[in-house]
């Protein structure tokens, strides 16, 4: 029998705020912030593809968290370290190398976090819990993420920066205060180098299922990426909106779009494959994209666009995680495997198209940032919906009667 908890399912699902906040502040505050410091656009894409880094890569290292200690024990280390780096890194916005440094070693903390905790969940609840779980997971991710962003502007505004960055340390770490509610099972006693050679024994293996190499092609193809998402958050003066409509709107936008996201999923999940979903959602995704080059940069536009831009992200990432679970199948000894390592991938382009969106703003300001963004999610959905077209199995005719 699986132990009980004295914290009910949302409460432990919601746990995952400390991620959704963390990475709020990454993406969309500090950004904010780093602008308001006259910090060149290009730089900020170039620091925020640098700190979100860990997003992909420390699945590398989550092998660590079947050893020794409980991931009750790692995830309140994990996020106790990411906090006291936020912290620090929010006293210094004037020293940029110094911030990208704390802030990368922060994400892979909140990260390492939220693979501690997902393993944690999975031990103290039943099959029939999963799927109400999950979805108080998502969204303690995703109205973390926009909760922090408004908070984060209200706080640098309002009171002095060295106590508003103590403060959103504190409400960062603050969701672990429902951990002595929650059951702790104890650790696997293997050694680290039998977790880690067992770890990537189970990579080989997955790379040579041929739905997982799809997925992981489809996933790290910037086919449905958004990235948009991280980047407007710098651009608010392009739009003469001022700081204080950016956090709102971008929090407002972050929470809307993960929303009604999740109810248009529910809409359309059975239109077409999942795959060709996906590639469908960036494809609609980026023509909307191109038609904000045509309108003019003010504050309402910006408000569009950002909560557009989030809508898709949010519909993508729902049928990215839709796609992951179906690949994943019923009764795969190595499902958190094969799901950390497809969620990893997602992440991939997330980064690299931050550097691509930045470089269009250098050449041609907030429309070359778009079309750079659009164009390549255009080319990379068509080219990827061409090859599923033509890897997918086609049924014999069926032969006719005989007359």
């Amino acid at each position: 029998m699986r132990p009980r908890s004295v914290a009910p399912l949302w409460l432990m699902g919601l746990t995952n705020s400390v991620f959704g906040m963390y990475t709020g502040i990454i993406m969309i505050s500090v950004p904010q912030l780093l602008s308001a410091r006259h910090v060149p656009e290009t730089t900020i894409a170039a620091m925020t593809a640098v700190m979100v880094s860990p997003l992909f890569w420390t699945f590398l290292l989550s092998p660590v968290l079947d050893v020794r200690f409980s991931r009750r024990w790692y995830s309140v280390t994990s996020a106790t370290i990411a906090a006291a780096l936020l912290v620090i890194a929010l006293r210094n916005l004037d020293h940029l190398a110094l911030v990208e440094g704390l802030l990368v070693a922060g994400c892979f903390f909140a990260t390492l976090y939220q693979s501690a905790l997902g393993g944690w969940l999975s031990t103290i609840t039943s099959a029939e819990q999963e799927n109400t779980l999950s979805s108080w997971v998502t969204i303690g991710n995703l109205a973390g993420a926009g909760a922090m962003a408004v908070a984060t502007g209200e706080l640098v505004r309002n009171i002095s920066p060295e106590l508003a960055a103590v403060v959103l340390g504190g409400v960062v770490i603050l969701p672990i205060a429902v951990f002595p509610f929650m059951p702790a099972p104890g650790p696997d006693r293997r050694l680290a180098a039998e977790s880690f050679s067992q770890f990537f024994e189970d990579v080989v293996s997955l790379l040579r299922r041929r739905e997982v190499l799809i997925a992981i092609l489809l996933f790290v193809a910037p086919a449905a990426t958004f990235s948009l998402t991280n980047f407007l958050g710098g651009v608010g003066d392009d739009f003469h909106a001022s700081s204080h409509f950016v956090s709102l709107v971008g929090g407002a936008a972050t929470s809307l779009g993960a929303t009604v996201g999740c109810l248009l999923f529910r809409l359309i999940d059975r239109l077409l494959p999942l795959r060709f979903l996906y590639l469908t959602i960036g494809v609609v995704g980026a023509l909307f994209t191109l038609a904000l080059i045509l309108l003019p940069r003010t504050p309402a536009v910006f408000a569009i666009a950002f909560v557009g831009e989030n809508v898709f992200q949010a519909l993508a990432v729902t049928t990215a995680v839709a796609v992951t679970f179906e690949t994943i199948g019923r009764r795969n000894p190595l499902a958190a495997t094969t799901f950390c390592l497809l969620i990893s991938g997602f992440n991939i382009p997330i980064t690299y198209m931050l550097v691509i969106d930045g470089l269009g703003y250098a050449k041609h300001g907030v429309a070359g940032s778009f079309a750079a963004d659009a164009s390549l999610g255009l080319i990379a959905s068509f080219i990827l919906g061409a090859l599923l077209i033509w890897i997918t199995p086609r049924r014999p005719l069926a032969p006719m009667a005989a007359v």
